[in-house]
């Protein structure tokens, strides 16, 4: 486990990625270091909301020139998009921690997890595409002078998507058998621009049905929400059970399901 300066360069929350620190700068350089591997948030979209803090994992291999040891590196990963690799180290998406577990002289397998808050690193719904990877790498000649630095790329890419949120609410409540059920709901999801969450209007969803003592969701129909995101049918109840709206992630945005709304039939 790494224990030298990344381990408390990883306490600063990526600083060094930043240039927020007292070395002496160096002019980019190859620093011999290679990176391979990479994988960030377990090779999943990362779905984020308005204001809850994510930090997906993000692990990858590391190489390093004869001479030196882990602790003369710093390597921190970072996301960018619309603009140049070396900027997005200090205007994407961040480290918050990385630690090194080297398994030869002069290489290791490298853990870690990037920090997002929505508030401050997503500026509009923009930011619902897909994102390149990026390391930036320092070596250092001593505890403060910085030998080379450089940005690798070409690492791959991650989505970045804008959470969804589903309701439900079934009615009467309790219903007589065989009468009509009203089943409404919204679908709303996130507006990084405007910190909250918004009508997801024109979308398809589904309603769902489980009856009573089973485990099993049913698809009964679908519907598409309006404008404003709002969902409404009618459906026969027939027997007591759980209502819900759902539907599937799409390119820019996560997928969402409504808690199951019970509907006691008399």
């Amino acid at each position: 486990m790494r224990t030298g300066r990344s381990a408390l360069m990883a306490a600063l929350t990526g600083a060094l990625a930043l240039g927020v620190c007292t070395a002496t700068p160096a002019q980019a350089a190859d620093t011999g270091v290679t990176v391979s591997n990479v994988v960030v948030n377990n090779g999943k979209p990362i779905v984020v909301g308005i204001s809850e803090e994510k930090n997906p994992g993000v692990s990858f291999r590391m190489t390093w020139p004869a001479g030196y040891s882990s602790a003369d590196i710093t390597a921190f990963p970072h996301l960018y998009h619309e603009t140049t690799a070396a900027k997005g180290a200090e205007s994407g998406i961040r480290t918050g921690h990385v630690i090194y577990y080297d398994d030869t002289p002069r290489s290791a397998n490298v853990e870690g997890e990037l920090y997002i808050d929505p508030r401050w690193t997503l500026d509009s719904t923009k930011d619902a595409t897909t994102w390149k990877i990026a390391v930036n790498v320092r070596l250092w000649a001593t505890e403060t002078k910085v030998k080379a630095e450089e940005t690798l790329t070409g690492l791959g890419t991650v989505q970045v998507k804008r959470a969804a949120r589903a309701t439900v609410n079934a009615s009467p409540e309790p219903v007589a058998k065989n009468r009509t059920l009203t089943v409404t709901g919204r679908l709303t999801r996130a507006d990084w621009g405007k910190e909250a969450y918004v009508g997801y209007g024109d979308k398809l969803a589904k309603l769902q049905f489980r009856k009573a003592g089973t485990s099993t969701y049913t698809t009964v129909k679908t519907v598409r929400a309006n404008s404003t995101g709002a969902l409404k049918t009618t459906v026969k109840a027939t027997t007591d059970g759980y209502w819900r709206w759902t539907f599937g992630e799409t390119s820019t945005t996560g997928g969402a399901t409504a808690a199951g709304d019970y509907v006691d039939v008399r």
